[in-house]
Order: structure tokens, then C-alpha cells, then sequence
């Protein structure tokens, strides 16, 4: 569905936002430094903030745009977004492929991830690598498990001919 500003969710899902940049004599400089207001929800118990993302590789340090004010819903072959994600107990799920390499780092909570049938239990301070596999989070706990991940784009995986397409 679409996504929506959960008002409440603002007030419990806080993640400070600092981003660095230069002024025009070249000093070093924070540009933002804010709470995140983009806060969606694309499912039940499920938020997300975009913290940055980028829409070239190699990125551009001089691109004057703000990265997360960007449509990252469906990414580019040059792409990279860096996102927050909440997964409260009981969220929906979503079995979905990327077609990304996913770097994740579980800052807080515990969650199981699914892949194809076999379960992972991750922990705070355990790390992922996604390489477009098939995936669902779930969080069978009793408190919000909070995930970093930074996405960057990737070909989709060829196997014997076979191409494994994002979709979820």
C-alpha cells in the first residue's frame, strides 16, 4: 500500500540525522542536523526513515541536494539509500527480493530473518549482508527491533540462465 506518516511513531522512532558537507571555502561544515520527519509505514508494525540516498555511483560530495528527500521506492542501477527500519513485534510480513546488496547492522532488539524456509536469529550489534536473496523479518520478541541498512544497487542474480527478479 501506500505509504503513510504514522504521528505517533514520530514521537517513539527518533533517529538524529547529522550530515557533513563544506562551505564554499572549503571548511568542513554540518549541513542538517535534525530529528527525521520522513518517517512511513509500508505495512502494520513496520516504520522507516531515510536517512540519505544518493543517485549516482561514484556519489557526487557536491550534489547540493538533501538525500533523503529523494523517491527510493523502486531504485536505479546507480542508487544507494541508507534507511532506518523499526520492526515491531508482530510485524506484517513481506517476503520480497532486491535487486541490491543490503548492509545491516541490528542496533537494538532481535528479529528472525527467513530465507526460503530457513530462519536466522539476529541479535543487537549482529550484522547482515544481503545479496538478493528472498527474505521476511520477523520479530517474534516483545520489544521493536531497529535495523540500519545501507542499500546500494546491484545486477539482479543469474542462476543457470534464470534471472531471480526483485519483487515484494
Amino acid at each position: 500500500g501506500t505509504p503513510t506518516v504514522n504521528a505517533v511513531r514520530k514521537k517513539t522512532m527518533k533517529i538524529r540525522r547529522v550530515v557533513t558537507g563544506h562551505d564554499p571555502q572549503g571548511k568542513a561544515v554540518v549541513v542538517h542536523d535534525e530529528m527525521c520527519s520522513n518517517i512511513i509505514s509500508r505495512r502494520p508494525q513496520h516504520h522507516s526513515c531515510v536517512v540519505w540516498s544518493t543517485g549516482q555511483f561514484p556519489v557526487d560530495n557536491q550534489d547540493p541536494a538533501n538525500g533523503n528527500t529523494r523517491d527510493v521506492s523502486v531504485l536505479q542501477k546507480q542508487d544507494t539509500v541508507f534507511r532506518i527500519v523499526q520492526y515491531d513485534p508482530g510485524v506484517a510480513p513481506r517476503n520480497h527480493r532486491t535487486e541490491t546488496i543490503d548492509y545491516a547492522i541490528v542496533m537494538s532488539g532481535s528479529i528472525d530473518m527467513d530465507l526460503d524456509g530457513t530462519t536466522v536469529h539476529l541479535n543487537q550489534g549482529d550484522v547482515i549482508v544481503q545479496r538478493g536473496t528472498i527474505h521476511n523479518w520477523i520479530n517474534h520478541g516483545n520489544v521493536p527491533c531497529v535495523i540500519a541498512f545501507i542499500l546500494i544497487a546491484a545486477n539482479p542474480v543469474d542462476l543457470d540462465h534464470q534471472t531471480l527478479q526483485a519483487h515484494g
